[in-house]
């Protein structure tokens, strides 16, 4: 008969490389249940947690580490352990995920199907009758709403230009199926979220204004009530001067015009600022204007700027008139 301390030291090999595995596929986390199946006891479970050799996340989800040291896959695969079985990341969270969006949520996000009342800190619960296996994916080994659900979902919780944004985001990235939208938008047709990708495929250039930081975003605010195109955003001006293509924040082609958001983090270094000033000098030696703006400028006294693109760039929408600029 095997020696019982021999059978307990093989056993906490087995689950030391079960949950070693575990750990590695789930972003450092797992569920009651899964140890369970390991063949830890509940109290088990609670005299590991206790002894610190368990950390509790959740109610019912578990690490190998405190929760401070998870990352942020981490978290999002914990919030889902914990929501339950059909759970699955979504909204602001499932599209900082997909990489559509910069930024989550003071809580993350999780969709549960039907009307589950379970609530957990930290956690936003969405709740849907509508969430199917066609709206479900699977990135980074977190289950979560694909990107077409998740801009739906966003339509609810975000501004319309954020809304804009994510869509440019995801055309960039992905190449966004339009397809999936509207099917998105026909099974959904009374939710808020239906109406608002509804819109911005209407009235939005999708792809043409990927703004890169809050900067760019400020920049578009102005520029925007002006009555003038929208801008490209982020793109490339090539001259036939034999230098590189140059990048510029803003860009109205036709009228030669590009505007930077200059910023400390960017553009404050030496080898930056020289870099600027040669880029500069290589668009207006080709004809063009070359207009550097500021956070203070653009937060403080926006109405010089106005005054400057008016001039620079008449008014083109049909019906639009020029703002009456004055002093702030």
């Amino acid at each position: 008969m095997p020696e019982p301390g021999r059978e307990t030291t093989k056993y906490e090999g087995f689950l030391s490389q079960a949950l070693g595995q575990l750990s590695l596929e789930q972003n450092g986390v797992f569920g009651l249940d899964q140890l369970r199946g390991l063949g830890l006891s509940t109290s088990a479970v609670h005299n590991r947690h206790a002894t610190g050799r368990l950390h509790r996340i959740h109610h019912t989800v578990y690490s190998l580490v405190p929760k401070d040291l998870l990352k942020r896959h981490g978290l999002y695969m914990a919030a889902v352990i914990a929501c339950g079985e059909g759970a699955v990341l979504s909204h602001r969270s499932a599209a900082a995920l997909h990489g559509i969006r910069d930024w989550g949520h003071t809580k993350i996000e999780v969709t549960v199907p039907g009307r589950s009342a379970r609530r957990h800190a930290g956690i936003k619960v969405h709740r849907s009758t509508t969430l199917t296996a066609k709206d479900v994916t699977v990135v980074n080994n977190i289950p979560c709403t694909t990107t077409p659900r998740t801009l739906l979902d966003l339509g609810e919780v975000v501004t319309p230009r954020q809304l804009e944004r994510a869509f440019d985001q995801a055309e960039i990235i992905e190449g966004l199926d339009l397809n999936a939208i509207n099917d998105q938008i026909a099974r959904n047709p009374t939710r808020a979220g239906a109406k608002a990708c509804r819109t911005v495929l209407e009235t939005h250039y999708i792809g043409k204004t990927p703004t890169a930081n809050e900067n760019e975003e400020a920049l578009l605010a102005i520029t925007r009530p002006l009555g003038i195109p929208d801008p490209e955003c982020n793109a490339f001006i090539v001259l036939d001067d034999g230098g590189p293509a140059i990048k510029a924040d803003f860009v109205w082609r036709e009228k030669r015009v590009a505007v930077e958001a200059d910023s400390r983090k960017w553009h404050d270094t030496r080898q930056r600022f020289e870099h600027d000033r040669v880029r500069d000098q290589r668009l207006i030696a080709a004809g063009w204007t070359v207009i550097r703006t500021t956070w203070r400028q653009m937060t403080r006294r926006p109405h010089e700027l106005r005054r400057l693109l008016l001039k620079l760039l008449p008014t083109t929408r049909p019906g639009s008139r020029p703002l009456s600029i004055r002093a702030e």
